[in-house]
């Protein structure tokens, strides 16, 4: 998931260089969303990862 954020990240500067706006608007969006995603998932799996039942 990271690298997906990565990927879109990088989509969204060569965008901008470029001059598509709307474009590096919506890939920077999704490679917010796709970021915040990832940290949840790391948290929770730091948290639920040592828990031993």
């Amino acid at each position: 998931m990271l690298y997906y954020s990565i990927v879109f990240f990088i989509v969204a500067i060569i965008a901008a260089i470029l001059g598509f706006g709307g474009v590096a608007g919506a890939a920077a969006g999704i490679a917010k969303i796709l970021f915040y995603i990832f940290l949840v998932l790391l948290v929770l799996s730091l948290v639920f990862g040592r828990r031993r039942f």
